[in-house]
């Protein structure tokens, strides 16, 4: 649980380069390092901060971005895991002028990649990052020598690619199996998606990593075999990766196998807290002051 360097700042470390880390750009001393820099250029890929416009317009020939996705669908946040979850066929990385708008500046040049019924947010990621790579240099040698046009986004079709939150990664086995699959693969390896079995004398939270579509049917989540195949409202999957609280990460047949999950036992929903007895507190309007 320990922050970690990531690679770029390693290696940026090896040879010299100095890496700042500021926890905001609004604040006028990093806006004033920022400037410091005098850059040609500065360029962007899966950063948590907003831009302000006095960091945007101190580089000579301003800020763009490496986006994964195609825009204007899912700017925002979490492009890759929106994708997958949606259960779209198609995504890439589009090379963009940044400005003050949440992914809403011109775009330059884009590569398509398809999305695999197989991809977890992890696989289509690494994918998409090499993609990006290559796609950078190919745009700043373009604007180089001032050969790359950028082009308006339209707004039709926009889609806004919002954080994870951990109150979505409960499954739930009533959709189908293609739309928990999508679920399932579009939060791993992180958050994760996970569901509740009863294991021994107690009730466990089983993360799910990854899975397939198959053909069975039963009752939704309902374990049908020693496969882990399990029932959805439509259809079934089963289940390739799988993780118990603390434990490594384990096929389904050796989930099955290990800790002696029987056909028939069924995946529940978190209980619902409880709620105090008595009558429910008067709720407050709003002052209008």
């Amino acid at each position: 649980m320990e922050i970690t360097r990531t690679p770029v700042h390693e290696t940026a470390d090896s040879l010299g380069i100095p890496v700042f880390t500021p926890s905001t750009l609004n604040d006028a001393e990093a806006q004033r390092v920022f400037r410091g820099h005098a850059s040609d250029i500065a360029i962007v890929v899966a950063y948590g901060l907003l831009l302000p416009a006095a960091v945007l317009k101190a580089p000579a020939l301003g800020c763009v971005n490496l986006h994964a996705s195609l825009l204007p669908r899912w700017r925002g946040a979490a492009p890759i895991q929106r994708s997958i979850m949606a259960g779209d066929e198609l995504t890439g990385v589009d090379f963009m002028r940044m400005n003050t708008g949440l992914d809403t500046g011109p775009t330059a040049l884009r590569e398509t990649v398809r999305i695999n019924p197989e991809d977890t947010a992890g696989d289509l990621t690494l994918r998409l990052a090499k993609v990006a790579a290559k796609l950078a240099v190919r745009g700043l040698r373009a604007m180089a020598s001032g050969r790359l046009e950028f082009r308006e986004q339209a707004d039709v079709g926009a889609t806004y690619a919002r954080k994870i939150d951990k109150g979505e990664t409960e499954i739930d086995w009533r959709q189908s199996a293609v739309d928990v699959r999508n679920h399932i693969h579009g939060l791993s390896p992180t958050p994760g998606a996970f569901s509740n079995l009863p294991i021994g004398r107690g009730r466990e939270r089983i993360k799910i990593l990854r899975a397939e579509v198959v053909t069975a049917s039963g009752d939704p989540g309902t374990i049908l075999d020693d496969k882990m195949t399990v029932a959805c409202g439509e259809g079934a999957l089963r289940i390739l990766q799988a993780q118990r609280s603390g434990r490594n990460v384990k096929t389904g047949r050796e989930l099955v196998r290990d800790d002696r999950i029987v056909a028939g036992a069924v995946f529940d929903p978190t209980a619902e807290p409880e709620r105090p007895e008595g009558p429910a507190p008067p709720v407050r309007k709003p002052s209008r002051d």
